[in-house]
């Protein structure tokens, strides 16, 4: 979602939470935008952090190194990680970063210069109670591991709560890896159990990390998963697919693409069948006003950024089609982010129950609280938490009293 539409999507939302043009303003305007050029083996990298908001906590959000990532993009996704904090309930506020550049490209000793010279272009405006990172887009652990270190060497500080997504060795934390799926999870079963969803058959788009962790969960769970996708294509099977044969299946052939035990469908089929539970857990945009007329879940769980447009989702909430929106159902990525940050901060470790116990009562709040804004509201489930969030944003700022 480009900046522009931010802006007209404010507009629409505004009215509805009560906010003042002088508040919208705010919402719309970011505290700080750093920029910067990284130059590696002779080649230069243009690198940016967006402060958004910090009204809640220390700025929070993810670096993704991508080819694509410009000043634009890394705007909106901060804008809407403020949003996505405030979701959760948790205590931090909304920021994002990025290069420009494909790391695929890199050898590893310049993915390393790389992610250190980030942080010495950006470490005076970071830190564990300014602006917390963590893995993004084509980020990881490790990534992570060598921007703590910089950022000590730098500070002469010993600071785990700057960056999370760490290694745990480094002081990450348990459950980090299949957190976005497990946060969905719970969210399902309090939806499911408000619309007295008796059925659990479900398809899930998308087998990255999320996807492929929401299939094993799900599966857990007691759901059947009868078709499931990556970029190349998919398998369906109408009495359930062996889930741990397909992701050996995709391990060994990079694609499920061909899976002997299922039939080939494509990634448009996969969102038309009929199930229960749909789960967009790969790219924005898929459902749209000329596929959402055929969508025939009872629960769309949006575990990927953006996977519904706006004309989509009218059409689903008039086919009474609940939309569990992106900034709830992929929000336990976050929450267990806010976790490491918390247990780091107070020279804390968790153990993994813990870790899910925890997680299980911010996210089953959390939809509490959505649910009880959108019941009888009129609005549409995602409208409801859109106005729920800004509301909180504008209550804290309020409470600050307005930035001039």
């Amino acid at each position: 979602m480009t900046f522009a539409k931010v802006k007209k999507f404010l507009e629409k939302v505004s009215p509805l939470a009560g906010i003042t043009p002088e508040e919208k303003i705010i919402l719309e305007t970011p505290q700080k935008i750093l920029q910067a050029e990284l130059e590696v083996s002779g080649k230069r990298y243009p690198a940016f952090r967006v402060q958004f908001n910090n009204a809640r906590g220390p700025f929070k959000g993810g670096i993704r190194f991508h080819p694509e990532v410009d000043l634009d993009e890394v705007q909106s996704l901060a804008f809407w990680m403020t949003l996505k904090t405030a979701v959760a309930d948790i205590p931090l506020g909304g920021g994002k970063g990025g290069v420009r550049v494909n790391p695929k490209e890199l050898s590893k000793a310049e993915l390393e210069e790389l992610s250190r010279k980030y942080v010495r272009a950006f470490y005076q405006d970071l830190g564990p109670e300014k602006d917390v990172p963590a893995p993004d887009v084509y980020t990881t652990p490790e990534i992570m591991g060598w921007m703590l270190d910089e950022f000590e060497k730098l500070t002469g500080t010993k600071a785990p709560g700057f960056i999370t997504g760490k290694p745990l060795e480094l002081g990450g934390s348990k459950v980090r890896d299949i957190a976005t799926a497990l946060g969905g999870v719970y969210v399902l079963e309090e939806a499911a159990a408000k619309l007295k969803l008796e059925g659990k058959r479900a398809a899930i788009q998308g087998f990255g990390n999320a996807g492929m962790n929401m299939a094993k969960l799900l599966r857990e769970a007691g759901y059947t998963i009868i078709a499931v996708s990556d970029s190349k294509g998919g398998a369906y099977d109408a009495e359930g697919l062996d889930v741990d044969k397909v992701i050996q299946f995709k391990e060994q052939q990079g694609t499920i693409k061909g899976f002997p035990e299922g039939k080939d469908i494509s990634n448009e089929e996969l969102l038309e069948l009929d199930v229960d539970i749909l789960v967009p857990a790969a790219l924005s945009g898929v459902i749209t006003e000329n596929n959402a007329t055929k969508v025939k879940a009872k629960i769309v769980l949006e575990l990927a950024n953006g996977p519904t447009t706006p004309e989509a989702d009218e059409i689903l909430h008039q086919n009474n089609i609940l939309v569990l929106p992106d900034v709830l159902a992929n929000a336990g990525g976050v929450t267990v982010s806010y976790f490491e940050w918390y247990q780091n901060q107070h020279q804390q470790v968790w153990d993994e129950e813990t870790v899910k116990t925890k997680l299980r009562e911010k996210m089953v709040a959390a939809f509490g609280q959505l649910w009880t804004a959108y019941d009888g509201s009129g609005h549409d489930f995602r409208t409801a938490t859109y106005v729920h969030a800004i509301k909180k944003v504008i209550a804290a700022e309020r409470g600050r009293r307005l930035r001039s």
